[in-house]
């Protein structure tokens, strides 16, 4: 160190060497899906080159309006030349086919049951305002609000039911008489002129309760009873405004039809049924028409049917002997 000079300090400088750090596998099940999403989407390419024209339609007809092709056929559904192209036997015209009448027979039942429906809608629509209408009437009327609690309005598959009925101080009619009472006669006549101009036809009863009739001519029971007050009824709802040609049926139950099947003499079981029918309840009570005898046959088989009766929502009881009320 004669010179003078300081010695540098030396630097050494050492590189540590690690190995690379593992890639994530995420980017694999990615890969994979898009491999699996292009063959499918070859595949699908593939099939719609080979298929017949026939066969394209008939599958867009199908998606576009299942019910008709499968009813009415069409394209696709057993036209096109041969399944497979380029040969081979035509299945389709063995399996599915439907000729010009088939096709026509399925085209008229289509259109009778979307006639039908329509109809249908169109009568629930007309009973639901009708409803309405007569729920307003005795809402807006001070004589018949008073006795509301006596009016009952319910819609059934049968149409829409009426019931007038009795309570412990309010008849309708005097006992085992058919004569009908001044506020009864009003209910009536009101009614019956909000069904003036009603499309559908009415069936009337008249109903009693399980009380025995002990009095009036011999053989007069509640079956007569309940038929004389359906009867006094029509005549009131005629007055009113109701056609006489829009009642259907005017029947006398006595107490077949309890109400309240639980409590036979409840008051409420004496009542008046006015049901606005719908088509297919009228349809059920129209009687069978008869086969009428040709020349050439000596005797004609005839059948014969029961007609149901309307389905009015409550339980029956059925009776042997007459009923009081």
């Amino acid at each position: 160190m004669a010179d003078g000079k300081k010695l540098q300090p030396i630097i050494i400088k050492r590189i540590k060497k690690s190995g690379h750090a593992a890639h994530g596998g995420a980017w694999k099940i990615a890969y994979a899906d898009f491999v699996t999403a292009m063959m499918a989407f070859f595949l699908l390419m593939w099939l719609l080159g080979s298929t017949a024209k026939g066969e394209l339609d008939g599958i867009a007809s199908y998606f576009a309006s299942p019910v008709k092709v499968s009813l009415m056929g069409g394209p696709g559904t057993g036209n096109s030349s041969s399944i497979l192209p380029g040969g081979g036997r035509d299945l389709s015209k063995s399996f599915g086919q439907m000729d010009s009448g088939d096709k026509e027979r399925a085209a008229k039942v289509m259109g009778a049951q979307m006639a039908q429906e329509a109809k249908a809608r169109q009568e629930a629509a007309r009973l639901d305002a009708l409803e309405q209408k007569i729920a307003e009437i005795i809402k807006s009327n001070p004589l018949l609000s008073e006795y509301g609690s006596q009016i009952q309005l319910e819609k059934t598959t049968d149409g829409l039911h009426i019931q007038i009925m009795d309570q412990q101080n309010r008849p309708m009619f005097d006992t085992g008489s058919s004569l009908v009472k001044p506020y009864m006669r009003d209910i009536l006549r009101e009614i019956g002129k909000a069904l003036g101009d009603v499309e559908n036809r009415i069936a009337l009863a008249g109903h009693t309760d399980a009380t025995p009739y002990g009095s009036g001519e011999r053989g007069y029971s509640n079956w007569e009873l309940s038929a004389d007050r359906a009867n006094a009824s029509r005549r009131e709802l005629i007055s009113g405004g109701l056609p006489d040609d829009k009642l259907r049926r005017v029947e006398g139950l006595a107490s077949s039809r309890l109400l309240r099947p639980e409590a036979p003499t409840d008051p409420i079981n004496r009542r008046i049924s006015i049901v606005v029918m719908t088509q297919a309840a009228e349809d059920r009570m129209a009687p069978t028409s008869l086969p009428v005898p040709t020349p050439d046959a000596a005797t004609t088989d005839v059948e014969t049917s029961i007609v149901p009766a309307l389905q009015i929502p409550a339980e029956v009881t059925k009776t042997t002997t007459g009923n009081g009320g």
